[in-house]
């Protein structure tokens, strides 16, 4: 882990940091924002639609992409000024500025128009030695003074290096000059010793891939520090219009080439084929031809590509492995995921070893062992493991009656030395536990056993039950913001205790930044931010290996104390306006000629019952194949070559169920809507008395701080209220959760994982398509404002309707306590049975709440860091003290406020 033990690493950032180590084995860099690499893309920026443009890099980051190449080099395009617009564009997402930004030109003025626009660590793409060593020193120069990598082709002043020794001799020369005379960090120069087609025919281009591997051995063994890029797709040129050769080509050429040093490439998913699932017949094809092992390979593979250019893939039912021996029918049963025969193979395995344990701790830990080897290395994906461990769970299930009661120790506790126990627990006030299960089982699979308290759970429970357990790490989850501090409490409370047990911190809104700042200063022990479920597992070894623990820990210790250090000095150096001066710069809109749409159903209407059958449609799969660690689009992601096939399989047992939900009534929905007159004052909401039994209900809304540039507003969702006359705003509460216990206890009382996860996360989507649902209907019938809008559900998700629909706790309005006036006002407990905890989740946990603007020039925005002033003017005109309006707007302070995490 290189970012742990202080080796040094190329690092990037974007607001994220990625930083290069063996924990990454190969980096995605994104191409479809590349205008001569997408004619797409090159269509949408010539058209001057940057706004679908902006879709373009959204779809490249949620496709797995790890930085994000952007070319704007086309002979009909201001080059400089595409650049520059389309990265300020960029810096406003956070969805897409979380990743490192690769400026590639070949102009040096677009170049350094780029540099000026990224933030973060990017990287240029590229220089080269082909104009002379003046230039190429003045340019890295200049690089480096802006804190970039850099992209060094494999060019000098002969041309394009199309051997192995002009790659190397190139690259040696180049490296002397940017580490010697300009003093450039070797950490940060990737060399890019060209990719050539082979197969072409050419005598001289049948040794291009194979140059490409030396030069690529060489540049990691002399060249020290620095890293090796490139362009895959160029091996195939000779077989365009046949993908599946291409494809073959690609994971064969990859699988080499990241095994000789290769750390990233420009790489398109959608041609990529898993180099294990490449025919036997057309693999060996394709290595004569990359290797060179034949004199007529490229003939050959010519004539077989022919027989495979049309054929899809086929999928045969094999049980062949029915006639292995147990132990090995039991590995495949659990790397496959195969409930059919492991109750008789397991009864087989007891009655041959004649000891229900050593079944356990033999055949089964062995086969448990080889999925959890094969998750780590990006051969198995989640859907999977968690139907091995379905599968593992059935097996011990028939074992336990044939298990003697384990015996105690002096203090009562089983004998159990040789396991490692991890509790994990939600904490107080939340409710989700979606990705808790999902690490839970992950560990699981890597002999761990998991003591899961559920959700809700207070800190004196946790640090009880850690200790009666005797647990060797306690990991902690939460959704919701105000979890973050709930976190900070059991860590706080595990020091007071005198506690040792290693703190893992996980869960949506949490962060490592956040836990390097807020957490782990409280605690002595070892506290690490697991950012997902595939991480969880080294973090786990190491934090708990006899040999590696008390290192771990300090290296953490260190990591996080400079985390603090330069979030402290980047805090010294943002640039906040006063909240006073941001009041005086909101969005502009002309009031005018603007007439209020006044809604053709005032007051509440509730929604009891509402047609899950008919819900469904408006499912945006998207976030639940990422629920899954499916990285992808949906459609696309049905057709990825890496996770493609098993995304299909998940999505077709998805639908599966969604039909038993509908059919057998598994779930209810129900929702609650409130459209109000309201006036504005400042930057708060007043609800007319006239329809809420004279109580006055106000909604507090906040304001970005952030210095702007010249034209660019400081926003508050108090902006498209209409500052002065009468105006309508309105508010939902919809769950699509009700009944879902009974059904998850008979899955847990099962032990299947699988289905418990799928459940929870089929009723998510469901709570967020009946929210999409209401929003449709809001719009064309109880407000009314577009009655004649058409829009599919791809319409519905990219938000191309009229209006929004905010919710307390997301980026415009993220201070959750607002949801208790929202359902107040609503009388959600009463019309449709939500709740909230003390933190404010809602429950049951597939719920959404929110608001509805109506302006058409509505939009969504993230609130970012706010300063004291307004705090204090927040608390003011909530009636709360500054020390809770701090508490509940912890992530969003420019500032450090010494909070008591007492009770």
């Amino acid at each position: 882990m290189s970012e742990t033990n202080n080796k040094p690493t190329l690092k990037l950032s974007g607001l994220e940091p990625l930083v290069f180590g063996p924990s990454i084995n190969f980096v995605n860099i994104g191409e479809r924002t590349n205008v001569t690499g997408s004619k797409k893309f090159a269509r949408l920026i010539l058209n001057g639609n940057y706004d679908e443009a902006l879709e373009v890099a959204l779809d490249q980051v949620r496709g797995g992409a790890q930085i994000l190449d952007v070319c704007m080099d086309e002979a009909m395009l201001d080059g400089e000024a595409a650049m520059v617009k389309f990265l300020n564009l960029i810096a406003s997402e956070p969805e897409i500025c979380r990743i490192p930004v690769m400026v590639d030109s070949s102009k040096w003025k677009i170049i350094l128009a780029g540099l000026k626009c990224i933030q973060g660590k990017g990287i240029v793409n590229s220089i080269s030695l082909k104009n002379g060593e003046e230039e190429f020193i003045q340019q890295a120069k200049t690089i480096k003074k802006f804190g970039a990598a850099v992209v060094v082709m494999a060019f000098d002043e002969k041309g394009q290096a199309d051997s192995y020794e002009r790659r190397i001799h190139i690259c040696q020369r180049s490296y002397d000059i940017l580490t010697r005379e300009v003093k450039f960090n070797p950490q940060d120069i990737i060399f890019d010793p060209n990719i050539f087609p082979v197969a072409t025919g050419m005598d001289e281009h049948r040794t291009n891939a194979i140059d490409f591997f030396r030069a690529t051995r060489w540049i990691k063994d002399h060249l020290p520090g620095a890293k090796v890029s490139g362009g895959v797709s160029n091996v195939s040129f000779s077989f365009r219009g046949n993908n599946p050769v291409r494809e073959a080509m690609h994971a064969v050429f990859l699988y080499h080439a990241i095994k000789n040093g290769m750390d990233m490439g420009i790489v398109n998913p959608a041609m990529l084929e898993i180099y294990d699932d490449i025919p036997k017949d057309l693999l060996q094809h394709v290595e004569d031809v990359i290797w060179n092992r034949r004199d007529d390979a490229t003939e050959r593979l010519l004539d077989f590509a022919e027989t495979v250019r049309s054929q899809g893939k086929k999928s045969k039912t094999d049980e062949a492995w029915r006639s292995q021996p147990v132990g090995k029918r039991i590995q495949h049963a659990l790397v496959k995921g195969i409930l059919d025969y492991i109750v008789e193979d397991t009864e087989e395995a007891r009655l041959s070893l004649n000891d229900p344990l050593k079944v356990i701790e033999g055949p089964l830990m062995d086969g448990m062992n080889v999925v959890g080897d094969l998750f780590g290395e990006g051969k198995m994906f989640l859907p999977q493991v968690v139907k091995s461990a379905r599968v593992m769970k059935k097996a011990v299930a028939y074992l336990e009656p044939f298990m003697p009661l384990p015996e105690e120790n002096e203090d009562g506790d089983a004998k159990s030395d040789n396991i490692n126990r991890i509790l994990l627990a939600t904490v107080k006030g939340d409710v989700h536990d979606i990705g808790k299960n999902i690490v839970g089982v992950v560990l699981a699979c890597n002999s761990y056993k998991i003591i899961d308290l559920g959700v809700m759970v207070e800190t004196e429970k946790i640090i009880d039950e850690a200790l009666a357990q005797n647990v060797d790490i306690i990991g902690l989850s939460g959704l919701i913001t105000p979890s973050l501090d709930e976190m900070a409490n059991v860590a706080a409370e595990m020091e007071r205790r005198g506690l040792k047990i290693p703190l893992l911190i996980g869960g949506a809104t949490t962060s490592r930044i956040h836990t390097a700042v807020k957490i782990d200063p409280l605690y002595s022990g070892t506290v690490v931010h697991v950012a997902d479920a595939s991480k969880s597992v080294p973090v786990a070894g190491e934090s708990i290996s006899k040999e590696t623990r008390e290192k771990y820990r300090l290296e953490m210790k260190t990591l996080y104390s400079k985390l603090r250090d330069d979030h402290e000095a980047k805090q010294q150096v943002k640039q906040l306006v006063t909240y006073k001066e941001a009041k005086t710069n909101p969005v502009e809109l002309d009031w005018s000629t603007y007439k209020p749409f006044i809604p053709k159903k005032l007051g509440v209407q509730v929604l009891d019952n509402l047609d899950l059958g008919m819900i469904r449609k408006y499912i945006d799969w998207t976030p639940f194949f990422s629920t899954w660690m499916l990285a992808g689009k949906f459609p696309k992601i049905l057709k990825d070559p890496i996770v493609g096939k098993e995304a299909l399989k998940l999505y077709n047992d998805a639908n599966n169920m969604l039909d038993r939900i509908v059919n057998e009534g598994w779930l209810k929905a129900k929702a609650v809507l409130g459209l109000f007159p309201v006036h504005r004052s400042g930057d708060d909401l007043l609800v007319d008395p006239e329809f809420t039994s004279s109580k006055q209900f106000v909604f507090h809304f906040l304001r970005q701080q952030g210095r702007k540039g010249k034209g660019v507003p400081n926003r508050s969702l108090a902006d498209y209220i209409h500052p002065k006359s009468k105006d309508y705003f309105g508010g939902f509460a919809v769950t699509a959760g009700l009944g879902i216990e009974g059904k998850l206890k008979t899955f847990q009382e099962d032990g299947d994982d699988y289905n418990d996860i799928m459940l929870k996360a089929m009723a998510d989507r469901l709570a967020e398509a009946a929210a999409e649902y209401l929003h449709e209907r809001v719009r064309k019938e109880y407000w009314g404002y577009d009655p004649e809008e058409s829009l599919d559900n791809e319409g519905l998700i990219r938000e191309t309707y009229t209006g929004i629909r905010p919710a307390p706790g997301y980026p415009a309005c993220p201070e959750h306590s607002e949801k208790r006036t929202l359902f107040d006002l609503l009388d959600v407990e009463k019309n449709i049975g939500m709740t909230l905890t003390d933190s404010f989740a809602m429950y049951p946990t597939s719920s959404v709440s929110g608001y509805y603007f109506g302006h058409p020039d509505s939009r969504y925005f993230g609130l970012g860091k706010i300063g004291e002033d307004q705090v204090e003017d927040y608390a003011r005109r909530k009636g709360v003290s500054k020390t809770q309006a701090e508490r509940w707007l912890s992530p969003n302070l420019s500032y450090s406020p010494q909070l008591s995490h007492e009770g």
